[in-house]
């Protein structure tokens, strides 16, 4: 079982990982040429629907997606069962929520600073029913370990906005190009998904399903909720006290971060997910599954995070351009912080739904939002910087809240989760003891590019020093590369 299960993890990782890797390459072209065509303005009319789509799809899904991943069922057909009533819950809440958005479309565009724009609003929320019609697929093919198929979807989602985003902002349908490539992308993930699936949605409801989907589903909708709103909450005081250049500077140089750490993250959290529900009876073979995921993620983002924090200002410079010359503080301590915050604490969140008790990722959202909000409103009253500096370390609360409910309440032997990276760790702190020796050298591009990888070299030389972690490269190595070549073969 355990082989079996780790099998499918390396496999479903693989393809996730090539899903985050084609998205994190397409994706900035595809930007880059449509911050050409269209003003910033028609981005920042997106970003604010963006922000009620976002917000009022938490309720579409209902925590449904989780619960089909999540939970063990006697047979295939208790399976579609609750994949059915999950899919017309699902739809019909969407065509609810779509319906309430239409009759006070006015007063939502007026809220979120766009007045006038409430067609817009209306029309760019049909993305809700259409989502929905989509995560129940989403969730069976998760729960199955079955990544190739959702990478196939995600490559052509990724290339829409070539094919049809680009196109209508060349014919001058400014903001209207990026909503309907939008909406566009949504549809063709709702048809793939469906007509590659074994399940159909069936006419089909059962009240007693729900009711116990809902014992679970409710407390990570509510959970969802609180994770928009710890996601959003340092943006709303920065817009409310501070200039719009600094919410551009913050904001843009926390995405480009984030960005970049989701390319490992966003590969591994479903699997990981899906993993360990399905291991969630058998005490031992779930912590091993988390440590081995754990180790593999540190190996990438303790190095990834201390390097950009050391190579802040190459980053900047790549990345935004010479004119966001303030933003390289902003990068280097979200990398910093980011690296941490994932290894040690970002997975929690995935234990505690996996056990089937979101209650405790809530508890823990909220412990720290007491803490957030007033470190945040209390910090932008002494200006940007200690804001930044604030609302970054601050999150080493959430990761001590969340290791203490893990600890009581999971009975989790979360202290190994610090002896399991301290190889990582020490090979990532000799690395940039390294970087930052070699950035007093020169400032100069090319010096600190030829630096990078001089750093790259010396942190897997010293971490193949420890015999575990050279044990699982390797091991890593010898997995993944003949998949990969037979794959390639077929």
């Amino acid at each position: 079982m355990r082989d079996e299960i780790k099998d499918k993890v390396i496999n479903a990782t693989k393809w996730s990982s090539i899903a985050e890797i084609t998205a994190k390459i397409v994706n900035p072209i595809t930007n880059m040429i449509l911050a050409r065509v269209l003003t910033p303005e028609a981005f920042g009319v997106v970003a604010t629907v963006t922000m009620i789509v976002s917000f009022a799809d938490m309720f579409t899904d209902s925590g449904f997606q989780k619960y089909l991943v999540q939970h063990d069922f006697n047979s295939e057909e208790e399976r579609y069962q609750n994949a059915n009533v999950a899919f017309w819950t699902n739809f019909g809440i969407s065509i609810v929520l779509w319906g309430i958005i239409i009759l006070f479309k006015e007063e939502l565009a007026t809220l979120v600073g766009n007045p006038g724009l409430g067609d817009v609003v209306s029309i760019a929320c049909l993305q809700l029913p259409l989502t929905s019609f989509s995560s129940i697929q989403m969730a069976l093919y998760k729960r199955d370990f079955d990544f190739k198929t959702l990478f196939l979807v995600r490559v052509i989602t990724i290339c829409i906005p070539i094919f049809v985003t680009i196109p209508l902002a060349l014919l001058g349908l400014n903001y209207w190009s990026l909503i309907i490539g939008s909406i566009f992308a949504q549809l063709t993930n709702a048809v793939i998904l469906t007509i590659k699936s074994r399940w159909k949605p069936k006419l089909f409801y059962k009240v007693s399903i729900l009711r116990e989907m809902l014992s679970f589903s409710i407390w990570s909708l509510i959970e969802a909720i609180s994770i928009w709103f710890t996601n959003w909450i340092d943006v709303f005081i920065i817009s409310s006290v501070l200039t719009q250049y600094y919410l551009g500077i913050y904001k843009t140089s926390t995405a480009m971060v984030n960005s970049l750490m989701s390319l490992i993250t966003a590969s591994i959290v479903p699997v990981l997910f899906s993993a360990l529900s399905r291991l969630q009876n058998d005490s031992e073979e779930f912590s091993r599954m988390y440590f081995t995921v754990q180790r593999i993620v540190s190996i990438l983002v303790f190095p990834l995070g201390i390097g950009i924090y050391i190579f802040s200002n190459l980053a900047t410079q790549l990345f935004l351009g010479n004119k966001w010359s303030e933003a390289s503080n902003v990068i280097g301590v979200w990398a910093l912080t980011s690296a941490i915050m994932i290894v040690l604490g970002h997975f929690n969140s995935e234990v505690f739904r996996a056990k089937g008790r979101p209650k405790l990722s809530f508890l823990s959202q909220v412990l720290h939002l007491i803490v957030l909000v007033p470190v945040c409103i209390i910090s932008s009253k002494h200006g940007f910087w200690p804001l930044v500096y604030s609302r970054a370390w601050i999150r080493m609360q959430l990761l001590l809240v969340g290791m203490i409910i893990m600890k009581l309440c999971i009975k989790f032997p979360i202290e190994k989760a610090f002896i399991n990276v301290m190889p990582t760790f020490i090979s990532s702190l000799a690395m940039g003891v390294l970087g930052y020796l070699l950035r007093q050298v020169s400032a100069n591009i090319i010096w600190n590019i030829v630096s990078i990888f001089i750093c790259c070299v010396f942190y897997f030389g010293v971490l193949c020093l420890f015999p575990s972690m050279k044990k699982e490269l390797k091991k890593l190595l010898n997995k993944v590369v003949p998949k990969i070549k037979k794959d390639i073969i077929k």
